[in-house]
């Protein structure tokens, strides 16, 4: 059995070394805060903020063309740097050209899954770029943009107000876990809440789509 005392001690090799990250990942299963950190170390971005979460499934193609602010929250997204269809067109038409850009996400930042960030594009600070949506252009800050491509959809200030007028309908708003400070998964006991109004409360009316 692998015992807590191991991974520990691997999580803290690779995180010093770079060093059998497969095994980190496979054992230690490091969530977003955990992977940042070792890409902060080791990942070759331009640069990158505090307070970061990348999940392990997000592809940065260009990390050296990437830069990233305090508190951005990656979630399962491509962030690209480059146009890939320049070596077919080299080769193809025998021709010199090139086509690349760096992406910068500034400060408090969300980028849902699988949403799409093109080259040469700036998002923020304070923006949401929602699940699914290709970002073509820069993303105005304070904004929340979705679609393909993606448009503003509407501002930050105004989700945080509809996000709190709703908390104060959800059964689980007084939970430890929803305090301001907290921003963890749920645990057991929060689940539990959360699956009987979902499935016992038939009068809930149901909620809008979320941008993850």
């Amino acid at each position: 059995m692998i015992t807590a005392w191991f991974r520990k001690i691997l999580a803290a090799y690779t995180l010093r070394t770079n060093r059998l990250r497969w095994l980190y990942r496979n054992v230690c299963h490091p969530d977003g805060e955990a992977w940042a950190e070792l890409l902060r170390r080791h990942g070759g971005l331009h640069a990158m903020g505090t307070h970061c979460f990348i999940q392990q499934n997000v592809t940065i193609t260009d990390p050296l063309y990437t830069r990233l602010g305090n508190n951005v929250r990656l979630t399962g997204c491509t962030i690209f740097g480059h146009d890939g269809s320049v070596a077919m067109l080299k080769q193809g038409w025998n021709i010199a050209v090139d086509s690349v850009g760096k992406v910068d996400i500034r400060d408090n930042v969300f980028v849902g899954h699988q949403a799409i960030v093109m080259p040469g594009v700036t998002i923020g600070p304070n923006a949401i770029v929602a699940a699914g949506a290709v970002v073509t252009r820069d993303v105005a800050p304070g904004c929340v943009v979705a679609g393909v491509p993606a448009r503003p959809i509407g501002s930050v200030d105004a989700y945080i107000e509809k996000l709190e007028q709703e908390m104060k309908q959800l059964p689980w708003r007084d939970h430890p876990h929803m305090q301001p400070g907290y921003v963890g998964p749920a645990d057991a006991d929060l689940d539990r809440v959360r699956i009987a109004d979902f499935f016992g409360n038939p009068q809930r009316p149901a909620r809008a789509a979320q941008t993850a």
